[in-house]
């Protein structure tokens, strides 16, 4: 009986340093904490760059976090929390760059570049067919392909 209970107690103990390893300290407000949340996850995280800041174990985010919580606690608005990280580490901070002049490039440049690369696709298509509905080679055109063949088989013996 004594083991059983031992036991009993030992699997319910066991899973407490796990989920203390990967608990992380929030707010007692519930709705501080989502602003939070939601701030960060606006926001970059400097170090790697493809995630935000909710999403980054980087110490440079957690301490960015951190900072997002003082600022919420010191009762600033979200847009001047955001403002405070713009000024202290740049655009760059901002997971979606403003739509400004410097910034059109990065709006509507993959767009146009797709737009190019399909009118080249289509204009090479069409290139192409005209060419080979304009009629077969020439006899040089022939015996240069035909040495070519034959040069290719050749080669493959």
């Amino acid at each position: 009986m004594k083991t059983t209970i031992l036991m009993l107690i030992l699997l319910l103990v066991l899973p407490l340093p796990v989920l203390a390893q990967t608990a992380q300290p929030t707010p007692d407000d519930p709705v501080t904490n989502k602003r939070a949340v939601q701030l960060a996850e606006q926001l970059r995280c400097l170090v790697c760059q493809n995630q935000s800041l909710a999403d980054s174990h980087a110490e440079l985010a957690v301490d960015l976090r951190r900072q997002i919580r003082e600022q919420i606690a010191q009762g600033k608005s979200d847009s001047a929390v955001v403002d405070f990280m713009v000024e202290r580490y740049g655009e760059f901070v901002l997971y979606r760059p403003p739509m400004r002049t410097a910034t059109w490039l990065l709006w509507f440049g993959p767009p146009l570049l797709l737009v190019l690369g399909i009118v080249l696709l289509l204009r090479y298509v069409r290139t192409r067919r005209t060419r080979i509905e304009q009629g077969p080679l020439s006899d040089a055109e022939q015996r240069a392909a035909q040495s070519l063949l034959v040069g290719d088989e050749g080669k493959q013996r």
